[in-house]
């Protein structure tokens, strides 16, 4: 926004707190105030005291001699100005290219017109206007980067705070300056939990006080302000609740993200929702991130290396990874598989031939390749993969080593995947990320990312898996009977090719291919997929992960086979039962990126999963 745009802007959220202000502290705290009227727009109860500071807002809006859009709790998304009111979907408005500038509104206003509606019910003096403004870039989506203007007007007690981007935020015309504590045993927290969150409980019993004070805008306002070290809201606070407090927390230095640490950046719209953790500093707000996800890092000390061993590219990479982490100062392990490749490359008479060929195949990684170090004895640190004992496990290869070293290593060790596969959907980094990524781990600046698995029981013998197990005939072109039972009740019986029974970590493999839905990795459920159903109506089902999923084959005389991430493969006969439950113990993952799922999705689920010009070259 120029410098006279944002005059009118200010001109207008003043207007509104002037009006409003009034009219709210007249029905606070009476029995025509708290009387609800109608469910708002976000889908929650609209007592008559909301009603009125609405109406107050929209009348404003409406004579206002500019148009904008307003984003308002009760009402909805309107396009409002120069006597004018209407109701729209704002993600469809801004989209639109045949507004003239005349009909363009100037503003985007995000409003929540009471936040704390219950306290100023029963008059207890925590409730609070919230006014964010952003500019209108027609022909594109906002965000909340997009928030310029922000004020938050604390209707029991007069305070006003408001930030500018790029300018600071004031408290009544004073510099807002944050508490300087780091220590989570003297912090102040405040804000919302969510009940069975054991992390959460961990957070609180080790905060010295927590507050809930009933208003998010408020409480957010507060670690500015330095009365609060800490707020979160884990149920998941609306956008035009934590829009103005996001702009007040950037313009005073504070952390405030989702539960995972990623940046909001949320579309602008009434339906939008995001959990929120903010904290007065990164050092702070990052001890908060890892109890709430239950990532407390560890030391590396000893690291493990595992890799495919069907390609000299991830052989001689190894033997690079290995020196530069003894070189670090870490020990090491190596697969005793490994070690027998590399043993026998460094025997090699052609070794320089190969080192060079590789490099010339791939440019990408041939500064890398450079002065490895061969004089080791990989003897000496091999082990078998069941023996394993390291703090983190790197994995060379794609998903399909992945997931067979993750299906022979204890449980409780990290893995580190780096692609050297096709398309490697669990890996963390590509090659070419490895040393940075790595120094930046032996420096502790990583987490732990939880993934679920299953537990397969048959015939008095149990198996794991993380991504997914099929269940198929062993004859092709045959099909098969299923009886399908969650947690005793049949949920179906059907007769297909065969059928997956998937965990959130692998519903971007088999089972997507067939049908089956993409699930974020933070879902608690596993997805049941037929293969090729004769029935019509037979689709996917969602369950619990807390469930027993039983599956019985009920054909005669038809055996079947079943795979656990395509390492393991058992037999089933007619009438026997496979069953399936989540496991105790869950499977981790050394992650460095910021990157959140779905971007994840976007990048690795291309045309055929791999990038063209790689596809020759990473068969």
């Amino acid at each position: 926004m120029d410098r006279e745009t944002k005059k009118i802007a200010k001109r207008l959220a003043n207007k509104i707190i002037k009006e409003v202000g009034p009219a709210v502290r007249e029905y606070a705290g009476t029995q025509l105030g708290g009387t609800e009227i109608k469910i708002g727009a976000d889908g929650t109860p609209t007592s008559y005291i909301d009603q009125i500071a609405e109406e107050k807002i929209v009348n404003i809006l409406k004579n206002a001699d500019v148009l904008s859009y307003l984003i308002s709790e009760e009402i909805g998304e309107l396009k409002l100005g120069k006597g004018t009111k209407r109701i729209i979907k704002l993600s469809h408005e801004l989209k639109r290219t045949d507004l003239t500038e005349e009909e363009t509104p100037k503003f985007i206003f995000l409003i929540d017109p009471i936040d704390g509606t219950s306290n100023a019910i029963k008059e207890i003096p925590a409730y609070a206007i919230s006014i964010a403004i952003a500019e209108v870039n027609q022909g594109r989506l906002a965000t909340l980067n997009d928030v310029e203007l922000g004020f938050v007007y604390n209707l029991a007690n007069g305070n006003f705070i408001e930030a500018e981007k790029g300018k600071g935020c004031h408290l009544n015309n004073e510099k807002l300056i944050p508490s300087d504590n780091v220590k989570i045993n003297k912090m102040t927290l405040g804000g919302f939990t969510k009940s069975g969150t054991s992390e959460a409980s961990k957070l609180v019993d080790r905060a010295r006080r927590m507050r809930v004070l009933g208003s998010v805008v408020l409480e957010l306002s507060y670690v500015a302000s330095g009365r609060y070290d800490a707020f979160l809201d884990l149920r998941g606070s609306r956008i035009i609740d934590i829009a103005a407090g996001k702009l007040i927390l950037d313009e005073v230095g504070c952390i405030i993200t989702d539960k995972y640490g990623h940046e909001l950046d949320n579309v602008l719209s009434i339906y939008e929702k995001s959990i929120v953790v903010a904290a007065n500093n990164r050092e702070m707000h990052q001890q908060i991130i890892d109890i709430l996800n239950d990532n407390q890092v560890d030391v590396i000390g000893k690291i493990g290396i595992i890799s495919r061993i069907d390609q000299d590219k991830p052989i001689l990479f190894s033997a690079k990874l290995i020196d530069y982490i003894l070189t670090n100062g870490c020990e090491v392990v190596i697969e005793k598989q490994l070690s027998d490749k590399l043993i026998e490359l460094r025997q090699n008479p052609k070794l320089n031939e190969i080192i060079e060929e590789t490099k010339e195949i791939y440019p990408e990684i041939a500064d890398m390749l450079d002065d490895i170090d061969f004089n080791i004895d990989y003897a000496k640190l091999s082990q078998d993969l069941f023996d394993f004992e390291c703090d983190m496990a790197t994995i060379l290869g794609g998903d399909g080593t992945l997931l067979r070293a993750q299906s022979r290593l204890k449980p409780e060790i990290p893995i580190f995947g780096i692609n050297m596969g096709t398309v490697g959907f669990l890996t963390e980094i590509e090659v070419k990320d490895t040393f940075n990524a790595l120094h930046e781990i032996l420096k502790g600046n990583y987490y732990k990312e939880k993934r679920t698995r299953l537990v397969v029981s048959h015939d008095n013998h149990d198996f794991t898996a993380m991504n997914e197990v099929v269940v198929m005939t062993n004859k092709p072109a045959k099909m098969l009977h299923f009886e399908i039972r969650v947690d005793g009740g049949i949920i179906e019986e059907v007769r297909a090719d065969g059928l997956i029974v998937s965990t959130p970590s692998g519903s971007t493999a088999y089972s997507m291919s067939a049908g089956g839905p993409i699930v974020d990795p933070k879902v608690a459920g596993f997805v049941i997929i037929p293969i090729c159903p004769y029935k019509l109506g037979v689709r996917p089902f969602v369950v619990s992960d807390d469930s027993e999923i039983t599956v019985k084959l009920l054909k005669k005389g038809k055996s079947a086979v079943f795979v656990m991430d395509g390492q393991i493969t058992e037999e089933a006969d007619y009438e026997e039962e496979i069953k399936f439950k989540k496991s105790n113990k869950d499977a981790y993952f050394i992650r460095t990126s910021s990157k959140y799922f779905y971007e994840k999705v976007k990048d690795k689920l291309k045309e055929g999963g791999i990038e063209t010009n790689n596809r020759c070259n990473n068969e």
